[in-house]
């Protein structure tokens, strides 16, 4: 399949890889391209950002979650528009550990044959930009990299000095941005604000969009996407009839979901309804429940006041709904959630508080499932990541967890999932593309809607 491309990769985390890639995606659009987005690695909150812009609802590679295939296969899948734009992650070379390049932006480059921009923050040097630039160059043997934008830069003749130093590298420069404080994405925790909570926030990110554009070799770009070679035809998979109806949680406190997770579960079978635990006064009528992460903390006075929604959500988990939940859907399950001054309550199905810690969890990770979990998962090996700086205390003794993890931390000892009538619910998030859940799950909803 011909898909022009590019990717947009950083020498390190912070050099403004987010508003550079929401500004190509801009100057694309205005030369009247369509635009599909990517997002390598697990963030929630930098797709939103690219999906406010392109129009169309960003997908993310991850290797060690899909492995290489479910990557390839997702990116041909959805590059469903003249120019598909990945944006990296961390450092173009970054990726499951400093022992190779697994997981990084360079392995996506290199298993969608993608040609590669580096993202230069070139604030605090000159010529030694040059030797930055060329060190990423000859890293790899084939890095890809076929260009570089030149961010921060302090005036014109920092900018000569740069272009200068870079004609021995042989890199074009397809774009120079000047120093804007202005021109800033507000961050909270780990990374930005999502564009769901703060509505002005999508304007902001728009302008910041259309400023930087006028700053980039747009034309350029396109010429390089366009030289991308041919990537292999991979069928889609068939739908499934339509046999059961899955509720997803979906307002400013959950909004962490992977679009390709939703897909997978309508592909199986499941129409999705969408509801707001703030502000819904009903379950919609369904066979199942999905609870996804977010910031419910920063929420938590408005779910706290929506009693009938608390009180349903737990009826229907003690009557056998299947439910599953990921981190702020989890935390949403305790008793209360403890946020600055403030301690709120929750449903209560879980006999635990949620505490907000200065301490991030982190972390990539790898569990076994437990025999007998909900949804009959099998036991074997599933990947995911968590991050949170919530922590579970007053934890019941009785607590039954569905995973043994490998790798990360989990709830508590290397456990994860907590388990009660035919509920699920973890820190880990887990992308469906290489585990079972999306199908056991949907299989769960299909037995409940026959009961």
């Amino acid at each position: 399949m011909k898909i022009p491309r590019i990717v947009l990769a950083g020498v390190t985390s912070g050099v403004g890889k987010t508003s550079i890639t929401t500004a190509i995606i801009h100057g694309l659009k205005e030369k009247g391209y369509s635009v599909q987005p990517f997002k390598v690695g697990p963030d929630f909150i930098d797709p939103s950002y690219l999906t406010s812009v392109a129009g169309k609802i960003a997908h993310n590679l991850d290797v060690w979650m899909m492995g290489k295939n479910g990557v390839l296969k997702s990116f041909i899948h959805n590059s469903e528009a003249d120019i598909s734009v990945i944006e990296g992650v961390m450092g173009y070379y970054d990726g499951f550990s400093g022992k190779s390049s697994f997981a990084s932006t360079y392995d996506v480059a290199n298993i969608t044959k993608s040609q590669v921009i580096l993202v230069l923050d070139a604030s605090r040097a000159a010529r030694s930009i040059a030797a930055t630039a060329l060190g990423f160059k000859n890293f790899e043997r084939n890095s890809r990299i076929c260009g570089v934008i030149l961010n921060k830069i302090g005036s014109k003749k920092h900018e000569q000095l740069c272009r200068d130093a870079l004609k021995r590298v042989k890199l074009p420069i397809l774009g120079v941005i000047p120093r804007n404080n202005d021109l800033q994405l507000e961050s909270r925790h780990l990374g930005l604000i999502p564009v769901r909570e703060k509505i002005s926030l999508d304007k902001k990110i728009k302008s910041i969009a259309k400023s930087l554009s006028s700053f980039i070799e747009i034309e350029k770009i396109i010429k390089l996407s366009k030289n991308a070679p041919v990537l292999p035809h991979i069928p889609d998979m068939k739908n499934r009839k339509k046999q059961t109806r899955i509720a997803v949680a979906l307002d400013e406190s959950f909004n962490f979901y992977y679009q390709d997770n939703l897909d997978s579960l309508k592909r199986l079978g499941a129409e999705i309804v969408y509801f707001s635990p703030i502000s819904d006064k009903k379950i919609p009528s369904c066979d199942g429940i999905y609870l996804g992460g977010g910031f419910p903390e920063v929420k938590g006075e408005l779910l706290q006041r929506n009693n009938s929604m608390k009180k349903l959500i737990k009826k229907a988990a003690e009557d056998g709904l299947p439910i599953y939940a990921e981190c702020g859907g989890l935390m949403y399950l305790t008793k209360s959630i403890s946020y600055k001054s403030g301690k709120f309550k929750m449903v209560g199905l879980f006999d635990a508080v949620t505490v907000m810690e200065q301490k991030l969890k982190l972390n990539y990770t790898s569990a076994k499932i437990r025999s007998n979990s909900p949804f009959s998962l099998e036991s074997k090996i599933i990947k995911g990541h968590e991050f949170h700086y919530s922590e579970l205390d007053s934890l019941s003794k009785d607590s039954k967890f569905a995973y043994d993890l490998s790798i990360g931390m989990g709830i508590k000892d290397k456990k994860d999932g907590l388990t009660v009538y035919n509920t699920l619910a973890s820190y880990m998030h887990v992308h469906f593309s290489n585990s079972p859940i999306a199908n056991n799950f949907v299989n769960a909803c299909i037995s409940y809607s026959k009961k």
